[in-house]
């Protein structure tokens, strides 16, 4: 087991990991910009040190300095939690290359599933649903032509590299086709230098089910069943919750059988997700393979009873993962609803600033992830995520009556959260009953 570990990250994850790490008795060093100095959970860690001014990219993406924190603090581990480097392949690298284990997958896995295209390769080898579209990239628009009219209109022009959406169009006809390629091709360009694209068949109205798996490098991959994530809005998630309601067992059966075959197959290492679309038949599609922890993790922590972090400090460590997939039993309903620092009555703009108060919701199975306090101040730079609330109860419709009183109970005074606009979706009828897409909230409420 290691005896340090540096969490290169900050808010929520970083203190999240900071816990696992005191519970298992690892010291712990975290980095902070400028603009986080004095944030009261870098007080957990053993030692904390600035990596630079507040901007992302002279801080938290600056990998000669994490490194350089990681060779004074004197650690054995990074821990890069979800957002900032977590997906970067180089950093992943860098860290080998100054024998400083990475806890997360290899650089070549990363490399592999990062690349969406590569990733829809893999998964046809796995025999792993993949919806249909080009063989591979699309080189020119004469041959996105002729593939649409292949598969059929409409169709989805996606972005071979990152992700949120970004690099994604939707095109109805082939006059369409020809614009939406160029933008596509520009926004990716733009945001991940890499202005490749392919297509798919754009299947309409479907559900976002994820599910979380762990493996260790004593090839053991287990799955901890799925998630529904199709509560979002342009394409970044406001609720997962597990089990995904209205889904047949049969389905879940062979949709976490599908993720457990595509990470053997890529011979991944430690947690990831696998992600699928489902169509209105419940047929489900691949998607992406997300390398990290993801945000809403906690979920199947919740109905597992698996600590994700320390699992995944473990396996870096090179323990054997300690249950097998017959251990893991799914127990109950949980949901977690993304608290962020917006305005959901104004386009959900970004709401900086102070908080001035700051009660946290409690009772049997609430839990409260977040880094905030009273007399924090949000800073303009980051994710305006500033917490996750979530619940687990024994049934679906205890766990949104919970979540409900739990929201009501959450107050932040001083700034402008999501908390009012979660109450408003859990209220709602189709939500209620399950039957969400990803279309809903747009749908629904007209953001």
């Amino acid at each position: 087991m290691f005896n340090r570990i540096l969490i290169a990250n900050r808010g929520e994850i970083a203190l999240r990991v900071i816990r696992a790490c005191r519970e298992l008795g690892i010291e712990t060093v975290a980095i902070y910009s400028q603009a986080d100095r004095g944030s009261a959970y870098l007080d957990l860690a053993d030692e904390a040190y600035c990596v630079g001014p507040a901007k992302s990219a002279d801080s938290y993406l600056k990998v000669d300095r994490i490194i350089s924190a990681a060779e004074v603090g004197n650690v054995e581990a990074i821990h890069p939690g979800y957002g900032f480097l977590a997906e970067n392949a180089k950093f992943n690298d860098v860290c080998r290359q100054c024998k400083i284990d990475f806890i997360g997958p290899t650089p070549e896995a990363m490399n592999m599933l990062g690349d969406k295209n590569r990733a829809r390769e893999l998964a046809r080898g796995a025999k792993v649903p993949v919806v249909p579209g080009s063989d591979g990239l699309i080189e020119d628009d004469n041959e996105a032509g002729r593939v649409a009219h292949e598969i059929g209109f409409p169709v989805l022009i996606k972005a071979t590299a990152g992700g949120g959406g970004k690099g994604m169009r939707v095109a109805a006809n082939e006059l369409v086709l020809k614009t939406a390629l160029g933008q596509a091709r520009a926004e990716a360009e733009a945001a991940f230098g890499n202005s490749a694209v392919y297509l798919e068949k754009y299947v309409e109205r479907p559900r976002h089910v994820e599910v979380q798996v762990i493996a260790d490098h004593h090839a053991n991959v287990v799955h901890l069943w799925e998630r529904d994530c199709s509560t979002q809005r342009r394409h970044q998630k406001l609720i997962e919750e597990s089990p995904a309601p209205n889904l047949p067992k049969e389905v879940r059966a062979d949709m976490c059988d599908a993720a457990v075959r595509m990470i053997k197959h890529a011979d991944y290492t430690n947690a990831g997700t696998v992600e699928f679309i489902v169509d209105q038949e419940n047929n489900f599609y691949f998607i992406e393979v997300n390398a990290r922890i993801q945000v809403e993790h906690p979920v199947s922590e919740m109905i597992t009873g698996v600590d994700l972090i320390k699992s995944q400090i473990r396996v870096a460590a090179g323990e054997r993962l300690p249950f097998r997939q017959k251990d893991i039993q799914a127990n109950g309903c949980a949901i977690e609803c993304r608290i962020n620092a917006e305005d959901a009555d104004h386009d959900f703009r970004p709401a900086p600033g102070k908080i001035k108060q700051l009660i946290v919701p409690g009772g049997m199975g609430v839990r409260w992830d977040s880094h905030v306090h009273a007399g924090y101040v949000v800073p303009p730079y980051y994710d305006s995520m500033i917490g996750k609330l979530i619940v687990h109860q024994p049934t679906r419709a205890d766990a949104i009556d919970c979540m409900l009183r739990a929201l009501r109970e959450l107050r932040i005074e001083g700034i402008c959260t999501t908390a009012p606009f979660h109450e408003k979706v859990l209220r709602q009828a189709d939500f209620v009953e399950g039957w969400v897409d990803t279309s809903f909230v747009e749908r629904t409420f007209q953001t």
